[in-house]
């Protein structure tokens, strides 16, 4: 799955470690979500959607409909 959590991020000014602290996950996991390499929970992209001042969670996660 795609994501704009790195462009809406950087936008805020916000580093991984701070968003990842934010929603409770560990950097390590925000650079997993950000290269496409982990899906995150339904809550935990809810919460990543909120944090990063967005509405729609389709904003910051691009589904793969392959």
């Amino acid at each position: 799955m795609e994501t704009k959590i790195r462009q809406f991020r950087q936008k805020l000014g916000m580093t991984q470690q701070e968003l990842a602290d934010s929603v409770g996950v560990t950097r390590q996991t925000v650079n997993a979500l950000e290269n496409s390499r982990y899906n995150p929970s339904l809550l935990l992209a809810y919460n990543i959607t909120k944090m990063l001042g967005k509405e729609y969670i389709e904003e910051v996660f691009i589904l793969d409909e392959d």
